[in-house]
């Protein structure tokens, strides 16, 4: 029986994701905005199973502009090649411009983020290196919202080290010139078949497609082809994403659908040439749901770890901090558990302006996500929780009242509100302990649940999970204090559990 897969291949939101081959390892990037560490670094060896091996960008930088969430800037749409024994990514910050980092190998180290070129708006870059001239080139697209220009493709010419443009660049594909076709961005840079050749979406993350340009000069003129779209499937907006060869020469493509609240998920498209020489994908230009798997080595199951013991006091590299972190948030110890420190903030009172919130990404599949909470502060005011965060926020979790005691607290905020109210009732915890349980159904609803000993009870009405404009929902652990002097104590988090429902 033949083997098969079902996409998504990644159901959770890895935006915007690129992929390379060196040798039988593919490597997997993605757009990480304002979350830190960034760049996502995916391993697979059949690019249906993949796992989470580290992150290429240890902070955001200048680390002046992310003291604090800036949830939809940062890390956009990289690229990721492997070019004279080295890895290079390139992504567009749409505030400051265009930035490289390289190593040597996936695990790095890295070099430190060099902008390549400043300016607003710049974003989606990708590099090519033709190994037959030696010349190198760019090509990027254009943020309207920054730079009052979109559905357009600027290339240049790019030293061969990488680190600076070699001309003002060019107009190389005017989205506006092709009927119907609008927010043009997203490329993706290759050579095949004596062409260069650009792969790249439009018409917007939710209803858009997939499109191929070609020319036999980088600076065109290029011919353009739609090669992906959701023709009768319920993959909505199948587009943008990276080009693989497998080493019996399979052709794969890996691109994102825009789910919700669950971000954009991965999957994974045969690819193959039609007579014409243009590229086809998943099932004649539509997106496969079930497909035979790649001709690779049989993989056993994996997918990027989500459960933590916290060994340490450590945390796995599946989480993130919403800003730049600060020395002292987690506190490393002798056992397991997360302890986070129960930092001071006059916006307590919302979780989606805080920089210390561990998040990871909300699971694309209905879900159980469970946690052991212990409060130790005695700082009234103290917090410490579970959270969904997105342009809405839910939390669940114990705080210490005015009066000494601990209390079970459940409160949320819509997107429009500036600060938090209860969702339920403040319950009694006398031991400041307490398991949170959030169950998460389909459309993202998630009810909430409570055990302090007696087994678990459900916690106020249904919340339905929202992103923030292009990053899906989080899951978030958290410890706050109310602005104060001295240390204000901190909570303990364990065995961080989901479980599929």
């Amino acid at each position: 029986m033949t083997a098969t897969y079902t996409n998504p291949v990644l159901n959770a939101d890895w935006s915007d994701p690129d992929v390379v081959r060196v040798g039988d390892d593919f490597y997997l990037t993605a757009s990480s905005f304002g979350r830190v560490p960034g760049l996502p670094l995916l391993h697979s060896r059949d690019l249906v199973n993949w796992t989470l091996i580290g992150h290429a960008l240890e902070r955001l930088e200048p680390a002046g502009e992310f003291t604090k969430p800036r949830h939809d800037c940062g890390v956009w749409a990289p690229s990721l090649r492997h070019h004279d024994e080295r890895f290079w990514i390139f992504w567009g910050d749409p505030d400051q411009g265009i930035f490289q980092i390289n190593a040597p190998g996936i695990r790095g180290p890295w070099t430190r983020p060099h902008l390549v070129k400043s300016g607003k708006g710049l974003i989606d870059p990708c590099p090519l290196w033709d190994e037959e001239t030696g010349e190198a080139y760019l090509v990027h697209a254009w943020a309207k919202s920054r730079s009052g220009v979109k559905n357009r493709l600027t290339g240049h010419r790019m030293s061969p080290d990488g680190r600076e443009l070699l001309d003002e660049g060019k107009l190389i594909v005017d989205g506006d010139r092709i009927p119907g076709w609008f927010t043009l961005e997203g490329p993706k840079l290759y050579q095949h078949d004596g062409w260069f050749w650009i792969l790249a979406p439009a018409g917007g993350v939710e209803t858009g497609w997939q499109g191929a340009f070609r020319s036999r000069g980088f600076f065109g003129p290029y011919e353009e082809k739609v090669v992906l779209e959701q023709q009768d499937t319920d993959v909505n907006g199948p587009h943008q994403g990276g080009w693989v060869r497998t080493p019996s020469g399979q052709d794969w493509f890996l691109h994102f659908q825009q789910k919700g609240a669950y971000g954009r998920v991965v999957h994974l498209q045969p690819m193959s040439w039609g007579e014409d020489g243009w590229p086809v994908l998943g099932d004649a230009g539509a997106p496969v749901a079930v497909h035979e798997k790649p001709d690779l080595p049989p993989q056993p199951d994996a997918a990027p770890a989500t459960d933590d013991d916290f060994p340490g006091g450590r945390f796995g590299r599946q989480w993130q901090w919403t800003a730049n972190p600060q020395h002292g948030w987690a506190t490393h110890h002798s056992g397991d558990g997360l302890r986070l420190t129960c930092v001071r903030s006059a916006d307590a009172h919302d979780l989606r302006t805080l920089p210390n919130v561990l998040t990871q990404r909300l699971p694309g599949t209905p879900s159980a996500v469970e946690v052991d909470l212990h409060l130790h502060s005695e700082e009234p005011g103290a917090r410490a929780g579970l959270t969904v965060l997105g342009d809405a926020f839910s939390w669940i979790g114990l705080q210490r009242g005015a009066d000494g005691a601990v209390h079970l607290v459940h409160r949320f905020a819509e997107g429009v509100a500036e600060r938090e109210r209860d969702a339920d009732h403040p319950r009694s915890a006398p031991t400041g302990k307490a398991r949170l349980r959030i169950e998460i159904g389909a459309g993202a609803r998630c009810r909430f649940f409570y055990d302090l000993g007696e087994g678990p009870r459900p916690s106020g009405p249904v919340f339905t999970a929202t992103p923030w404009r292009w990053v899906g929902a989080l899951l978030g652990l958290f410890a706050l204090a109310p602005v104060g002097s001295g240390h204000a104590g901190a909570a303990t988090f364990s065995h961080f559990r989901i479980d599929h429902l």
